[in-house]
């Protein structure tokens, strides 16, 4: 798998996102016209070369670029450089791999890195600052500058490693969404919750009042089943107990089954193994494991099911005729937290690592941490992507999901966790953590049974 949960992303946005073209400008010249190639070309025809006057002259000079993001979802990133070759002259090669986690240490073992990775976890991140400590680069000078000055200081701690910068941030989502369909909820009668036990009120509300159940669930997801449920967990962690609880739990800094856990995991339970609340439209509690993820909310379309809680790439999902906005056919609202005032956001994305200190990579790394490029990224992505970026322009942003994401990460009351499971070890975060979940609702094992399963499972120091 190329990477873990972050890999589900990629794969349900397959469908979702739009393909721009830059046939006017060096782009993809394979004559598929399934994109925008109008909005493309839009996105350089009137290039400022001004901000890009600090990288200095780099004709003649390449910078290759490896990741998991494969077709169709690389054309808008490939898109996304041509100002930067444009206005610099420097050329780069991008190289996307369904095999990327496994083959990037490969290529570091053999000598031949990439000048550039895009690594989806932090975990490694990690790994390969301790393995191969003489090969991966520190963040450039200006890279580094723009982190400090356009992005939440979380996302740096994120790419720090034992006190070195080696991952800065690229594209974001945010997973506390809980979505819905508008008019259902107008019909009705029924307002957005804005504090978790506003939630709960309205979940009993719709289960004693309604005939179709408030929530919908599916955590199938072929060899990384489980996953949903671990972000479910995570959620909880950060509403029930707060955020230095879940980076101590993060950290195994207390144990993975600590009481604090086995309390966030029963709150989840209250909802998702309660068959007065669950599986609308699907079956019973058990039905949740062998729901896949993608499949969940559409219960939601045709009345079955009220609530869905899933991040915000999940508008990939959707059908191409359902209208995701706050009037349209479905939409999200926050999850809120045990008070209004507080605003914890679960979050995932993908951070660029060097493995070269020639000017142009520096130059280049740079450039994907600026605002400039966050605004030609959306603009080629479409629906679907979103920068961390504060000082990126929303109004870019096509998807009012993305624009809704986009208006947490900016806002300086919200407190931003990465997803848990992609900071913890791979054989926890990506193995017995899934498992564990999927057991939990399939075979309706205990809280206290299965957390203990995971920090047994967990590497000696």
């Amino acid at each position: 798998m190329p990477s873990r949960k972050t890999s589900r992303r990629f794969l349900a946005l397959t469908a979702g996102m739009a393909t721009i073209t830059l046939a006017a400008c060096g782009g993809s010249d394979d004559g598929d016209d399934g994109g925008d190639a109008g909005a493309g070309a839009d996105v350089t025809s009137n290039v400022d070369c001004a901000a890009f006057e600090e990288y200095g002259d780099l004709e003649g000079t390449s910078v290759s670029v490896y990741t998991s993001i494969i077709s169709p979802e690389d054309q808008p990133h490939i898109d996304s450089y041509v100002p930067f070759e444009e206005c610099t002259g420097a050329t780069v090669n991008y190289e996307g791999s369904r095999e990327f986690e496994a083959q990037l240490q490969v290529r570091l073992q053999a000598g031949n890195p990439p000048d550039i990775a895009y690594i989806p976890q932090p975990g490694l991140i990690r790994t390969i600052a301790e393995g191969y400590p003489d090969v991966i680069q520190p963040v450039g000078e200006q890279a580094e500058a723009n982190v400090d000055e356009h992005f939440d200081e979380q996302w740096k701690e994120y790419g720090t490693v034992d006190g070195s910068y080696y991952g800065a941030p690229l594209g974001a989502n945010a997973k506390s969404f809980v979505w819905y369909s508008p008019s259902m909820f107008e019909e009705a009668g029924y307002e957005i919750p804005t504090t978790l036990d506003e939630l709960m009120e309205l979940t009993e509300t719709i289960a004693s009042e309604q005939e179709s159940l408030p929530w919908c669930a599916g955590i199938e997801s072929g060899s990384a089943t489980g996953w949903p449920a671990t972000d479910w967990l995570e959620d909880m962690m950060l509403r029930v107990n707060g955020p230095e609880v879940y980076d101590q739990w993060t950290n195994h800094e207390i144990p993975f089954d600590d009481p604090q856990v086995v309390e966030a995991l029963d709150a989840a339970g209250e909802i998702l193994k309660n068959p007065d609340y669950v599986n609308g439209g699907l079956g019973d509690v058990r039905s949740i494991a062998t729901t896949g993820f993608g499949d969940a909310g559409l219960p939601i379309l045709d009345g079955n099911c009220w609530m869905m809680r899933q991040a915000s790439f999940y508008q990939a999902n959707w059908p191409e005729d359902v209208t995701v906005a706050e009037d349209g056919d479905v939409f999200a609202f926050y999850l809120p937290s045990t008070s209004a005032d507080d605003q914890p956001l679960l979050v995932g994305g993908e951070f660029t690592v060097s493995f070269s200190d020639r000017p142009e990579v520096e130059a280049f790394q740079a450039y994907l941490t600026s605002p400039e490029w966050s605004d030609v990224k959306a603009q080629t992505s479409g629906p679907g992507w979103v920068s961390a970026n504060r000082d990126m322009d929303p109004a870019n942003l096509e998807s009012p999901i993305d624009q809704l994401s986009y208006e947490l990460f900016a806002d300086e009351n919200t407190v931003l966790r990465f997803d848990a499971s992609d900071l913890m070890p791979a054989e926890v975060g990506a193995g017995t953590f899934w498992s564990a979940m999927t057991d939990w609702i399939a075979l309706d094992e205990s809280s206290e049974d299965v957390l203990s399963g995971v920090e047994s499972s967990w590497p000696s120091e």
